[in-house]
């Protein structure tokens, strides 16, 4: 007598914004079949996958997740962003809709209070200019002048796990550290809280580590960046709505800032001739901040986590 197989039941979907995920966070979810939208998936995109495989969980790495895109799904739980800015999620659709939004806070932390370090040495110090200087052949060492650090003031808007680990640097290189948060309880060792429009005007260089709300949407922006101390650098490794970009790439032309460095933007990617491609004293990276090969696996792997922490709770 030949033996009847059984048909395997269907595994419940994971639907990826992105198109991959860490080794260690596709095993935690082994249980699950994962589904893929691609580098750069639109809305009707994700609208499409969601209709098609009816995901039980979303984790979030690029693209942005919409009312019609959570509308499209009937048994989605749970969004669970690949870092730790959910501005790209519709939070008030998804409570609407009772569905979980969860984030993988601190697990690129390092990462980019890292690159919020490199950026503020490559304006400090020039870096982008001299390199460019030299491969054209010149030698500026008679000309040229570079900012040291030690003795300047860092302000820095938001001391969460990114921030804290910037203000420990800036103290460890003998800089005054004000800070202003409006949900810390307390500072650290070293570091005074301020008002906000304080910390803009008192900084030497003043580097943005907030989540991007309604509230804080183009905190500097023309009346703002007026207050601040003649030649400061501004840093931006957190949201790039924080910063009225015209307004800055104005005061950057005019001298009246030393230089920008940004790894965040109000449109990404941001379209051929975007005012900061021409100007020198813009430092630009591609918001890669917190993408290292570390940071690229703590975020799956607690993307994932979140994600069967809602899941097994509810099941």
């Amino acid at each position: 007598m030949s033996a009847v197989l059984k048909e395997q039941p269907e595994r419940d979907v994971v639907l990826v914004t992105g198109a991959d995920l860490a080794d260690k966070a596709v095993a935690l979810l082994s249980s699950y079949e994962l589904v893929y939208a691609g580098k750069t998936p639109t809305e009707d995109d994700l609208v499409a996958l969601c209709r098609q495989h009816q995901p039980v969980a979303m984790i979030v790495r690029y693209g942005r997740i919409t009312e019609r895109v959570i509308g499209a799904c009937t048994r989605l739980r749970v969004i669970s962003k690949h870092g730790s800015g959910t501005d790209t999620i519709d939070k008030d659709a998804a409570a609407r809709h009772g569905v979980a939004v969860k984030a993988a806070v601190g697990a690129n932390a390092a990462a980019v209070a890292e690159h919020a370090w490199a950026l503020i040495f490559a304006c400090a110090k020039d870096v982008p200019a001299l390199d460019r200087r030299m491969h054209e052949g010149h030698w500026d060492k008679a000309t040229h002048k570079s900012l040291e650090l030690k003795g300047r003031t860092l302000g820095l808007v938001g001391l969460g796990a990114i921030g804290a680990r910037v203000a420990t640097v800036g103290s460890a290189l003998g800089m005054r550290v004000i800070a202003h948060d409006p949900f810390a309880k307390a500072a650290p060792e070293g570091v005074e809280l301020l008002p906000l429009p304080d910390v803009i005007a008192g900084a030497d260089v003043l580097s943005l580590h907030c989540p991007l709300t309604r509230d804080n949407a183009n905190m500097l922006n023309a009346a703002t960046l007026a207050t601040m101390r003649p030649g400061a650098i501004v840093v931006n490794t957190a949201r790039g709505g924080l910063i009225d970009e015209a307004a800055l790439a104005a005061a950057l032309r005019s001298g009246a800032l030393r230089a920008a460095g940004l790894d965040s933007f109000q449109v990404e990617p941001f379209a051929p001739g975007h005012p900061f491609t021409g100007l020198p004293n813009a430092i630009l990276s591609p918001h890669i901040g917190g993408v290292t090969s570390d940071a690229y696996v703590g975020m799956g792997t607690a993307a994932a986590s979140n994600v069967l922490a809602v899941l097994q709770q509810q099941a």
